[in-house]
């Protein structure tokens, strides 16, 4: 197992700590379990009375109190946890989908904060800064080549709405500094990465998490590429990790006919026992050909979508078998900030499954059941895959579907591994191709005139081999040795980057998504299967092809 996989995997784990599916705790209990007997708090009181009071150092008693409530929550499950004050903050924020600042994406270039786009309808946007723009003062206080890191950006730049941050900037073409007084304000933090037409009739949404504003985002994005021409969904829910649940059943919502089960819940409560159905007002894109993208990293309320749409046939599941997730969690909040979270019902999808993969073993194995995928060669080889015989469930036409562990895809395609080499992954991980982009629109102006538009970069932009060489050579001088055999093997995925990059600098987002996109082997794929989405709408069929599951015909 490399170490960029083990990486990944880490980086899901802790993604799924902030996963909230469900509302909150208080009215979930039950009336007989809202107190302990007598003796069993007797119990915890004397514990905790007898360890403050004789051990041998004076123990912090908050640190005890948040010590026991974890130890509770880890004997219970792996997706029932403890959340301190400190952490309760950065949590909220990544749902609610928002944060007060002023508005900037950034990254750290040769040591300098280097804005890679204002947030739209920000205040940064609204005062006139600009992508590229180098951010070198932040209140009178000098902050370029001072070896700051991204959270002390963060801490300078986020602030409560209404306070006020003195930035000063350079700016390519301006002799001296440009500096701005910049009111801080509410700041969207969207859940929709990127939309657009990406063939004729095809429009292509990603969705990264289902926080409170994904629906509407969703809502929004839909109908824009409608008015667009678009009569074909590509939704890609790859790497997403869930969140609430009812975002995930409003967006299924809009792909199912009125009564049709979207999820169901069960659990020990009455209040956990809930179903959910399509309804009549929610329908904006119930005919047309639709793929969901999936992978070992979608999870919770993207197996929702995935799962309901799957079961009634609605439309192709593309890509490798999801995470699993089938859980939904309620959360309690305490007065000094902190919370739980805890699991309180299963969900099962239309046909009955619940897709919870199992967790008896602990939550060491549980964790590390995706690296036991990647080296088994389930993530790239379809044969590996091991169907549960005894989970086998059918949908509205009659198609197997199967329960136990994840959403299984209709058509199995993975990731495209041919092009790696170490080379490249050097590469990514030194930030090169970002840092190459900005050195070389800045070297190079007269881009912004060759090519006026977006579209017209994307379709006659090229890396030529000189621009090649003048990467290696801008890598080499910033720590990537030069290697031609790597480059190679890779040339394709490097010279994707490299002009995904430039177009990023160029034109933020448009230029930079449709370049990208042409080397993703799954999207790519996805595009082409349109047709077999069509046919499986209209016949509740899937049409004969390589790539799809034998049993799932």
């Amino acid at each position: 197992m490399s170490q960029t996989i083990k990486y990944l995997l880490l980086g899901l784990t802790l993604l799924l700590l902030g996963i909230i599916l469900g509302f909150q705790l208080k009215g979930w209990m039950p009336g007989g379990a809202q107190g302990l007997g007598d003796d069993k708090l007797d119990k915890l009181q004397r514990t905790f009375a007898f360890v403050n009071g004789t051990y041998v150092e004076e123990p912090d008693e908050n640190k005890l109190i948040d010590d026991a409530i974890k130890g509770m929550m880890e004997g219970l499950d792996p997706h029932s946890f403890y959340i301190p004050p400190a952490e309760m903050g950065q949590m909220s924020e990544q749902m609610e989908g928002s944060f007060d600042g002023i508005g900037v994406q950034f990254n750290i270039l040769e040591d300098t904060i280097y804005i890679e786009s204002p947030l739209p309808g920000g205040p940064s946007e609204k005062l006139g800064i600009m992508a590229g723009d180098r951010i070198i003062k932040v209140d009178g206080k000098v902050v370029a080549g001072t070896g700051i890191t991204n959270n002390e950006v963060m801490r300078l730049l986020k602030g409560a709405r209404g306070t006020q941050v003195r930035i000063s900037i350079l700016r390519r073409g301006y002799p001296s500094e440009l500096e701005y007084t910049i009111t801080r304000d509410k700041i969207p933090l969207n859940s929709l990465e990127y939309a657009y037409m990406i063939a004729p009739g095809t429009g292509y949404i990603r969705i990264t998490r289902f926080a409170e504003t994904t629906y509407q985002e969703f809502k929004t994005e839909l109908g824009r590429l409608q008015l667009a021409g678009m009569q074909n969904l590509i939704l890609d829910l790859r790497g997403n990790p869930g969140g609430y649940m009812n975002m995930a059943y409003k967006m299924a919502d809009e792909f199912l006919s009125d009564g049709k089960m979207i999820v169901s819940t069960e659990g020990r409560t009455a209040q956990s026992k809930q179903a959910y159905h399509a309804t009549a007002s929610l329908n904006s894109f119930e005919k047309g050909a639709l793929i969901v993208l999936i992978d070992y990293g979608s999870a919770s309320a993207s197996e929702i979508v995935a799962g309901a749409v799957q079961d009634h046939d609605r439309g192709l599941i593309v890509g490798v078998r999801s995470f699993g997730k089938g859980l939904v969690q309620v959360q309690e909040e305490f007065e000094d900030g902190s919370a739980i979270r805890i699991v309180v019902s299963r969900y099962h999808t239309p046909s009955g499954r619940c897709i919870q993969k199992p967790y008896t073993e602990g939550s060491e194995a549980y964790e590390d059941e995706i690296n036991r995928r990647f080296e088994s060669g389930e993530i790239f080889d379809a044969s590996k895959l091991k169907f549960p015989d005894s989970l086998q469930y059918k949908t509205t036409a009659g198609r197997t579907v199967y329960g136990g562990g994840g959403i299984y895809p209709d058509i199995f395609v993975a990731d495209d591994t041919t092009g790696s080499s170490p080379y490249f992954t050097g590469l990514r991980l030194q930030d090169m191709f970002r840092r190459f982009a900005v050195d070389y629109a800045d070297r190079h102006p007269e881009l912004a005139r060759t090519y006026p538009l977006a579209q017209d970069f994307v379709s006659r932009f090229e890396v030529t081999p000189e621009i090649g060489q003048d990467f290696v050579q801008f890598a080499a001088a910033k720590g990537v040795a030069a290697d031609p055999a790597g480059y190679d093997i890779s040339r394709r995925h490097i010279e994707n980057r490299i002009k995904a990059y430039i177009g990023r600098k160029l034109f933020n987002d448009p230029a930079f998504y449709p370049v990208l996109h042409q080397t993703d082997r799954v999207l790519m794929r996805a595009v082409e299967l349109i047709p077999a989405a069509s046919a499986l709408e209209a016949t509740g069929k899937l049409p004969q092809l390589a790539d799809a599951l034998d049993n799932r015909q």
